[in-house]
C-alpha cells in the first residue's frame, strides 16, 4: 500500500485538511472532510472515491484503506495527536477522510422520482441540517432543497450529523427568487408548517410527489414562502412546549408524507 506516516501538526497535508473547518476554505477547495470508518465506508460504497485518507495504527490493514490505495487516494498513518488535532474532538474517529463535494442543480431534479422532497429555508443550525439530511435518507426522500442563506452542509458539524447520509441525500442550493420561479412547476403539492395554520398535519391532501417546506429555527417560514405552499399546516402541541425542534419537526413532516397510507405492505422501523 502506498501510505506514508506522519507525525508532524506542521505537516502540509494535515494543515489543509485541518483548514477545511472553514466554510472559506470549503468553497475555495470543494472539499470536505468526513469522520469515521462508517462514513468513509457508506461514500466508498457509493462510488465516491476520497481525496485524502488519514487514518491511526488501529485500522492500519483495514481493507477499506487498501481500496483507497488502489483509488490512487492519498494515505497517510497519522498520530492519535494529528486525529484529535483535526477532529478537535477528545476522542477521535480512527479514520477521516477528504471527498469533493456533490451539489445538484435545480433545474436537473425530477419531482417525480420520489414520493417526498425536503425545502428548508434558512436553516442556520447545522446540527439540525445534518439530522434532516439523515432523516430524508432514512424515508427515502429525493433531495434536500436549501433555499436562501443556509448553513452550509458540508461543515465538520452538519456532515458528522448526517451519519453519511450527506452522501445519499442530493443537496441543493438555491436562492428564493430561483426557487420560487421553479416551484410554479411542481407536479404535486407543496406543504408547509405554520403556527397559524388550521389544517392537522395529519389530515392535509397530499398529492405526490409533496415537497415539505420547513423555515428559519426562529421565524419560520416568511411570507414569500408560505405564499408559495398548496397547504400549510401545523403539528398539535399536547404538552407545556409550545414547539419542537426543527429537526423533530421535518422528521415528523416528512414521515407524514412519505409512510405507506394505511393498508400499505411497508414496514416502517423506528
Amino acid at each position: 500500500m502506498n501510505r506514508r506516516a506522519v507525525s508532524s501538526l506542521t505537516n502540509p497535508t494535515v494543515k489543509s485538511v485541518r483548514a477545511l473547518h472553514t466554510r472559506r476554505e470549503r468553497q475555495e477547495t470543494g472539499l470536505f472532510l468526513v469522520e469515521g470508518l462508517r462514513s468513509v465506508a457508506e461514500a466508498v460504497s457509493l462510488g465516491r472515491r476520497p481525496r485524502i485518507l488519514l487514518h491511526g495504527e488501529a485500522v492500519a490493514d483495514h481493507h477499506l484503506l487498501r481500496q483507497a490505495a488502489a483509488a490512487s487516494a492519498e494515505t497517510l498513518l497519522v498520530t492519535e495527536a494529528i486525529l484529535a488535532k483535526i477532529s478537535r474532538r477528545e476522542n477521535p474517529q480512527a479514520v477521516l477522510g477528504v471527498f469533493e463535494q456533490a451539489r445538484t442543480a435545480l433545474m436537473s431534479l425530477d419531482p417525480k422520482s420520489a414520493r417526498c422532497w425536503v425545502g428548508l429555508e434558512a436553516v442556520r443550525d447545522p446540527g439540525n441540517l445534518g439530522a434532516i439530511i439523515r432523516t430524508a435518507d432514512a424515508a427515502g426522500c429525493g433531495g434536500v432543497i436549501l433555499i436562501g442563506e443556509c448553513c452550509d452542509p458540508f461543515s465538520v458539524e452538519a456532515v458528522r450529523a448526517t451519519m453519511g447520509s450527506i452522501f445519499a441525500v442530493p443537496i441543493i442550493t438555491a436562492d428564493v427568487a430561483s426557487f420560487l420561479k421553479w416551484r410554479s412547476t411542481w407536479p404535486g403539492t407543496v406543504a408547509g408548517t405554520q403556527l397559524t395554520a388550521q389544517t392537522d398535519f395529519r389530515d392535509a391532501p397530499y398529492v405526490d410527489p409533496t415537497l415539505v417546506l420547513m423555515g428559519n429555527e426562529q421565524a419560520g417560514l416568511t411570507a414569500d414562502l408560505a405564499d408559495a405552499c398548496d397547504v400549510t399546516v401545523k403539528i398539535p402541541m399536547l404538552g407545556r412546549a409550545d414547539s419542537l425542534n426543527l429537526a423533530v419537526a421535518t422528521g415528523v413532516m416528512i414521515y407524514a408524507v412519505a409512510a405507506p397510507r394505511r393498508g400499505g405492505s411497508q414496514d416502517i422501523a423506528y
